[in-house]
């Protein structure tokens, strides 16, 4: 069977509960690593032990053998934020495929679909063979995708299991064209779906950047037998000079777009459903997302309104911490920053200076520094307040540490620090303890970055 004679397939709709039972059989394998010394951190003495065996111990982060720096995820925290993200999609009518580039974590994809994620999105075709390593039936990749060897092997994954969900964004003719010779060349059988993406304005991302532009884009999908236009979708952070009113102008532009192609009767269903797509949606401005996803006129299909907020799963110290809609909306609930980055004091030179034996490649530092939180007493294992105790730069294994007259501070002592940016605080661990607030560790988070 040609694409052609494939181009109004419909596969069938798929059991959400059987999708997440496959994520979590996959996941489950994870568990028969072997500890080693690929995982920093990781108590010497649990050599040759698998993760899972490992994490049957609930070792105490502090007193179990972990060496410093190390990471710890809250337990508490990520269930928080995982079940305050679920409800709110729910209250908005909204459908919620995470960002998974945050963590990279099957692990916690499986979490996110038990929470009722409709999917997981992807920036990149290496993190959808991760997904589909792990089961992950449903992938939005929220970029365009013009590598002939990637689509080859989407062409194949397509074909071998008509469960399979994907979905991409196209901004231009020529990406088209693109697409189109690589899946004719694969020999593909399925079309791939694919959203036009509406550029957040000029020196914005990507995004075809006026609504001329995205018709020229999507009459080039209708005259691609490989390709299907199921919505129309972009992201709102990109906004220049963003604020509540230019984001929702944008949005209200997306919306119209859609509704437009859906009128001129260029707009298909997406595969195994009858349902046509809009998505947008960061971790900034979601609140905006739900307001005017919920003006969305009634169009000849119902619509799969689809946010794509990831950095919610941990949230942080910093930069998301000021930026969270939830600041906005408080009375929807918070989030939960759930990263704490413990490293020792190894050097204490002058009574204003310390240094900490972590550094860059331990902590994300690309929007802020480390916060000092926290100081665990190298003595008696006693907590206290970081008070008089900053963080002022980082070297590649050092953090550089001001303290104010009187601060206590000793070499031994550890320091709880807070951590900004998420997306980078998960990509330079492979395998991450999760940590409930008495420090017993009840897992380990493994990442494929």
């Amino acid at each position: 069977m040609t694409v052609a004679d494939n181009a109004t397939l419909r596969v069938p709709e798929e059991d959400p509960l059987a999708a997440q039972q496959s994520v979590e059989q996959s996941v489950t394998a994870l568990a028969g690593e072997v500890v080693d010394h690929r995982f920093k951190a990781l108590p010497p003495d649990a050599e040759g032990l698998t993760v899972g065996a490992l994490a049957a111990e609930r070792r105490n982060l502090f007193t179990g053998g972990f060496t410093t720096p190390v990471l710890a995820l809250s337990a508490e925290s990520v269930e928080a934020n995982l079940a305050l993200l679920e409800t709110y999609a729910e209250r908005h009518g909204l459908a919620f495929a995470p960002h998974g580039k945050t963590s990279m974590s099957p692990q916690l994809f499986a979490r996110q679909l038990e929470h009722g994620a409709w999917g997981i999105t992807a920036a990149v075709p290496h993190q959808a063979r991760v997904y589909r390593a792990y089961g992950i039936r449903r992938i939005f990749l929220a970029n365009e995708v013009v590598d002939g060897v990637a689509l080859r092997w989407l062409a194949g994954e397509l074909d071998a299991d008509p469960d399979f969900t994907f979905v991409c964004y196209v901004d231009s003719v020529r990406g088209v064209e693109l697409m189109d010779e690589a899946l004719r060349a694969a020999g593909a059988s399925r079309p791939v779906d694919v959203v036009v993406e509406l550029g957040a304005g000029e020196g914005a991302r990507t995004g075809a950047r006026t609504e001329a532009d995205c018709v020229a884009v999507a009459d080039a999908v209708a005259a691609a037998p490989t390709l299907r236009l199921v919505g129309v979708a972009g992201y709102e952070g990109e906004v220049p000079d963003a604020s509540p009113e230019r984001v929702r102008e944008w949005l209200r532009r997306l919306v119209a777009l859609a509704a437009g192609f859906d009128a001129s009767g260029r707009l298909t269903a997406l595969a195994g459903g009858e349902e046509i797509l809009i998505s947008a949606g960061g971790s900034a401005w979601f609140d905006a997302v739900a307001d005017v996803f919920a003006e969305i006129p009634e169009l000849s299909r119902p619509v799969c309104k689809l946010l794509r907020s990831g950095a919610y799963v941990s949230h942080d110290d910093g930069h998301y911490l000021r930026i969270t809609p939830f600041n906005r909306v408080p009375e929807e609930g918070a989030l939960r920053p759930a990263f704490r980055l413990w490293a020792q004091v190894v050097s204490r030179p002058s009574g204003d200076q310390a240094f900490l034996n972590a550094g860059k490649r331990d902590a994300a530092y690309d929007l802020d520094l480390p916060q000092a939180q926290v100081v665990r007493s190298g003595r008696d294992g006693s907590e206290r307040a970081a008070t008089g105790i900053t963080v002022t730069g980082l070297s590649d294994q050092h953090t550089w540490v001001r303290t104010e007259a009187g601060a206590e501070l000793e070499v031994g002592d550890w320091v709880g620090m807070g951590l900004s940016h998420p997306c980078t605080s998960f990509d330079k661990w492979q395998l991450i303890p999760l940590v409930r607030a008495d420090g017993t560790v009840t897992d380990y988070i493994r990442t494929f970055f």
